[in-house]
């Protein structure tokens, strides 16, 4: 007796090179015995496309998410965060093929695709867990919104030309008040995404901790932040505040926050698995992503943990 296997493909069908490798992905998956599945928006441009792809699965209608044994996600991170939250609640590990420009997430590049699912026909990889991010709105103790965040959830102002008034909070304490163009809460894996971009430390996906990162704060103490998992992270929009707010979480789901709103952020119970084909360091990646120089650098050849 034999169970189908059913894989979904996700890319960035707006860029003809992500659609031209879904084709690709869908095809060799199918010629191999799996079942391609697509999302509903992604289903109509790749028909479109490929006429003899039509018979794909389409993804909350002949396969659920508990159905789905992988997830191939072609494109940069932007894509690989949208993947993410279409198996949210699910145990298929996502598997990026880098399309974009750094592709942090990604595990492969567009060269390697044809290998990349020879490897997943043969299951020959390994599964990662990275933290996220519970996120709840509150408004009067009432919560209003719910979420969750693979990389960040950022406070922000609405308005370019006003700055919010905001305080922080740690573990149900203040720490501080100060005015700024927002507050980013991160995760390790997001340590590289917008917290960086701001200023905010990388912190290394192996370490559970969350980071808090003001965005341009008028304060003497307004230093980025790093605490452990079981903390609880806050940040409320003062009363005095003269422009409005707005919550975004990986760049994807938005809510306005009125004055007095609180954003508390903690450690979510459901994490998002990555499936990887190798287990190089993370140093390593650092330094193939960023392009980092490296040169001269002959390493402590023969102790613990240097190069062989």
């Amino acid at each position: 007796m034999t169970t189908e296997r059913h894989i979904l493909v996700v890319a960035h069908t707006g860029r003809e090179d992500s659609l031209e490798a879904a084709l690709d992905v869908c095809r060799q998956l199918a010629a191999d015995g799996l079942v391609p599945v697509l999302p509903p928006d992604d289903h109509a441009p790749v028909v479109a496309h490929a006429p003899d792809l039509a018979g794909a699965a389409l993804l909350g209608d002949s396969v659920q998410i508990g159905d789905l044994e992988l997830v191939i996600v072609l494109g940069g991170d932007g894509t690989i965060l949208r993947a993410a939250e279409l198996a949210r609640g699910c145990s298929a590990p996502l598997l990026g093929v880098n399309l974009g420009h750094v592709g942090f997430l990604a595990e492969s590049e567009r060269e390697d695709l044809g290998e990349t699912v020879a490897r997943v026909l043969a299951r020959d990889y390994l599964v990662e867990e990275r933290m996220t991010l519970s996120v709840r709105v509150k408004v009067d103790s009432e919560v209003v919104y719910e979420t969750w965040a693979l990389n960040e959830a950022t406070v922000e102002k609405a308005s370019r030309e006003r700055m919010l008034e905001v305080v922080i909070e740690v573990d149900g304490r203040p720490l501080s008040t100060f005015g700024c163009d927002g507050v980013v809460m991160s995760t390790p894996t997001g340590s590289t995404a917008y917290s960086f971009s701001a200023g905010g430390p990388v912190v290394w996906p192996s370490l559970d901790a969350m980071l808090l990162v003001p965005l341009s704060p008028h304060a003497l103490f307004a230093r980025p932040l790093v605490v452990g998992p079981d903390s609880s992270l806050a940040v409320e929009i003062l009363e005095r505040t003269p422009g409005s707010a707005v919550l975004w979480c990986d760049g994807r789901r938005m809510h306005d926050l009125p004055a007095g709103a609180r954003v508390v952020v903690r450690r979510s119970p459901v994490p998002v698995r990555l499936a990887r084909l190798s287990q190089g360091p993370f140093t390593d990646r650092l330094v193939n992503k960023f392009n980092l120089p490296v040169s001269g650098w002959r390493g402590p050849v023969g102790e613990e943990g240097a190069r062989p």
